[in-house]
């Protein structure tokens, strides 16, 4: 309970004025106490010395003979319902009494004796004293006086007696009264105390309810300003530190936001580990690359999952091997080539407290390469095939083969051939190279598919008969209309037929079919012939890409046919398809858009 700053306030309230009442009140009850008890003693003293009681008395020479006479006078005596006044010899005999005072002559058995003995040694003596009797206990105040001669010989003692208990009563109910002012005060103190606590704590109460709700994450809290003091300026700071912490974690959260989004679909990975080797986080991109799981993630260490990949990037290794944590490896798996960069991350004071690594897919940039490297070494062979031969054939004619004539024209035919084959490869290189640079001119207009395919297989069908095959054309449509450039379209066919001849054993046969499909013109290209391995059919659009290359060139391609050909139809945005089986011949299908 006291846990409570309310409770507090009532306490710190509460303890003062019940300290100050109790003090006041204690105070005034002894005032109160000694001021009637000091008038009564100042009264029966007035009354048995100061106002002739005992002079009277000691005028009498003996006090036994004159008992009768010294009884009349204190029975005269004005005296009050509560005062008892006793006539004592010095054998502490009773020889007078007042009315009530009973019949008892023994004053040692009635009377103090300390009293008695003081006054009969002659001192005046007072004394409170509790009286018990059958039914209740009275406190009663006793007095002595001696009773002198002229000559100041003790004769007797005078002894009054008062009851006190009226003044008890008063003082009791006096005390009574006290005690009732005092707890009404207490508790109109306990109830101002807890207004006063409330008006206090309410707001402070609201203000922790509110920020319990914040710390949960709802930062929609308004404490309300009921004030103008201190607790109305921290609800208003309040507020104001709300509406600035949701300001600020709305930009942290957007920023966060961002980079989770940054980092989830980023297209390299990134996985950050803590100096302990526990991954803290890894985006999917990381996590498809390696191939891990959530659970490789929460129950596996991170030199644990990448020893099996690279040992030179666990982090001990690292640690031994790099101080700064800055460098690089490559990891091959599952037919991929990654590059891994990694570098360390630091927390406010600076300190290193983690790695972060970024693993980037190079597999696409890697088979680039290779195919740059082998598209040069094929260029070089390319070229230094015919120009060794226009070389030997040349040094052979001028040490002496000129005066030859026959010999001469044979030679200059192979020398002329073989140039035409440079020439070929030079064309097809340009050509190439104005199609990836689309430098290419083209001259699209409205061709119609039927009449470039028949025209086109008329040209090609004394090759087939050459060699003894079936070169058909066939179609159910009458008209199929496209926009697109008529010569770099027959390049395309004339090329892809051209293959088919040659790659295609005599007697074989060779189908050439064109079907509509809604708003697609499609070109099959069917062959009967040797066909293509399933490994080489999604290289055969590289450059200088052969699938049998010694037999490739002993035929005179230079092996840039098909990817012109794939270039020209992406150009004109179709498509180009080949499904073959090594063995079992293959078709070459040709999507092109028409005309809407």
């Amino acid at each position: 309970m006291f846990k409570s700053i309310r409770w507090k306030f009532i306490t710190i309230y509460f303890l003062p004025v019940y300290i100050a009442m109790l003090i006041v009140g204690v105070f005034i009850i002894q005032e109160f106490q000694a001021y009637h008890l000091g008038t009564v003693s100042e009264n029966l003293t007035n009354f048995g010395n100061r106002e002739g009681l005992v002079q009277t008395i000691s005028q009498f020479d003996s006090l036994d003979d004159s008992r009768e006479e010294i009884q009349r006078n204190i029975e005269q005596w004005p005296t009050g319902l509560k005062e008892e006044i006793f006539v004592v010899n010095r054998d502490f005999k009773i020889i007078a009494r007042s009315k009530n005072s009973g019949t008892n002559d023994n004053a040692i058995e009635v009377l103090d004796y300390t009293l008695l003995t003081d006054a009969r040694n002659g001192q005046e003596g007072e004394k409170d004293i509790m009286i018990n009797t059958s039914t209740r206990h009275i406190t009663t105040k006793n007095m002595a006086f001696p009773i002198q001669d002229q000559g100041e010989l003790i004769k007797g003692i005078l002894y009054i007696r008062a009851d006190l208990s009226d003044i008890y009563k008063t003082l009791d109910k006096s005390k009574m009264i006290l005690t009732q002012a005092t707890l009404l005060a207490l508790a109109i103190t306990v109830v101002l105390g807890f207004w006063i606590a409330r008006s206090i704590t309410e707001p402070i109460t609201d203000v922790t309810v509110k920020a319990a709700r914040m710390a949960k994450g709802d930062f929609n809290q308004v404490v309300e300003v009921k004030s103008d003091d201190e607790i109305g300026q921290l609800a208003e700071m309040f507020n104001y530190a709300r509406e600035k912490l949701n300001s600020t974690l709305s930009e942290i959260s957007s920023e966060k936001s961002k980079l989770e989004t940054i980092l989830s679909y980023m297209a390299d990975g990134l996985i950050a580990v803590n100096n302990e080797g526990k991954i803290i986080h890894a985006n999917p991109t990381a996590m498809n690359m390696l191939h891990l799981s959530e659970e490789d993630i929460e129950n596996r260490s991170y030199d644990d999952l990448v020893r099996n990949y690279n040992e030179k990037l666990m982090i001990s290794y690292i640690e031994e091997n790099s101080p700064e944590r800055v460098g690089g490896e490559m990891i091959e798996f599952n037919h991929s080539i990654f590059q891994v960069n990694y570098a360390p991350f630091k927390d406010e004071k600076g300190e290193k407290t983690g790695i972060v690594m970024v693993i980037q897919d190079i597999t696409e940039r890697q088979k680039l390469d290779n195919m740059r490297k082998e598209f040069v070494a094929n260029v070089s062979h390319e070229l230094k095939t015919p120009l060794t031969s226009i070389k030997s054939y040349t040094e052979t004619l001028l040490d002496g083969a000129l005066d030859n004539r026959e010999i001469t024209e044979h030679f200059l035919n192979v020398v002329n051939s073989e140039a035409d084959r440079m020439n070929r490869l030079v064309r097809d290189l340009l050509q190439l190279s104005r199609l990836d640079y689309r430098r290419e001119a083209w001259n699209k207009q409205e061709v119609d598919l039927v009449k470039l395919l028949e025209n086109t297989v008329l040209k090609m069908y004394i090759n087939a008969k050459n060699k003894q095959q079936n070169l058909d054309f066939k179609t159910s449509e009458q008209s199929v209309i496209g926009l697109m450039d008529q010569d770099k379209i027959e390049q395309v066919i004339i090329n892809i037929i051209s293959n088919a001849i040659k790659y295609t054993p005599e007697d074989g046969d060779i189908k050439v079919i064109l079907e509509k499909e809604e708003d697609k013109g499609i070109i099959r290209i069917i062959d009967n012939g040797m066909g293509i391995p399933q490994k080489d059919i999604p290289r055969l659009f590289e450059r200088f890409y052969r699938v049998d290359k010694a037999r490739s060139r002993e035929m005179g391609g230079t092996g840039l046919g098909l990817s012109i050909a794939h270039q020209i139809i992406k150009a004109h945005n179709g498509d180009v398809q080949v499904k073959s089986q090594d063995g079992e011949g293959t078709e070459v299908i040709i999507t092109l858009p028409l005309k809407g």
